[in-house]
């Protein structure tokens, strides 16, 4: 990998620790956390997730963590216990102002990438209170809880399940997938089968 697309990768997970780190500060929370408190919604995957986690403590195993790919630089950060919901952004501003702060960096990716460690946050970032539109019972559903699709078989975990007239669909089957069957699925009866 060339080393300006590993400084690329750099600066964009350093704004996603300090958003996990902001967000700790705005809600009043020691990070990272142990415990399940905080829910994390990132609008976007990659070095985004590795950002959090590292800032937080929150990971998507431990059902803290969720992605919800927008493709943008920015996560809600909800304090479970209260219910306050907090969406942080970069600043419009964040990239001119870094160069001020970084003024001996021989490129603007270096400028960004020593600035956004010494930035006040207010300078790098924006915040706004949030309502979640899933109620945040929903999002965190039941762990554990199983039921079968009525339509394709497959279980479906954590109250992930969508009741069309009485009927138990996964999301696929109920038309929410992101993929379709290209053909029915195989279905192995027997070991023998298996094995050959």
């Amino acid at each position: 990998m060339k080393a300006h697309a590993i400084m690329i990768i750099f600066v964009r997970a350093r704004y996603w620790v300090r958003m996990g780190l902001y967000a700790g500060e705005l809600l009043g929370f020691d990070l990272p956390r142990k415990d399940k408190r905080l829910l994390v919604i990132a609008e976007s995957d990659g070095c985004a997730v590795d950002g959090i986690t590292a800032a937080t403590g929150c990971r998507v195993g431990n059902r803290t963590l969720r992605v919800v790919d927008f493709g943008k630089v920015a996560a809600t950060f909800i304090d479970i216990h209260t219910e306050i919901s907090i969406r942080i952004a970069p600043s419009q501003t964040a990239r001119s102002l870094a160069l001020e702060y970084s003024s001996n960096s021989s490129t603007r990716w270096e400028a960004m990438l020593s600035a956004y460690q010494v930035m006040p946050a207010v300078d790098l970032l924006v915040f706004q209170h949030v309502q979640l539109d899933t109620p945040l019972a929903r999002i965190l559903s039941m762990p554990g809880k199983k039921v079968t699709c009525e339509v394709c078989g497959e279980e479906i975990m954590n109250e992930r399940e969508v009741l069309k007239d009485d009927v138990i669909l996964c999301r696929s089957c109920a038309g929410e997938g992101y993929y379709r069957m290209s053909e029915p699925c195989a279905s192995v009866t027997s070991e023998t089968e298996r094995l050959d």
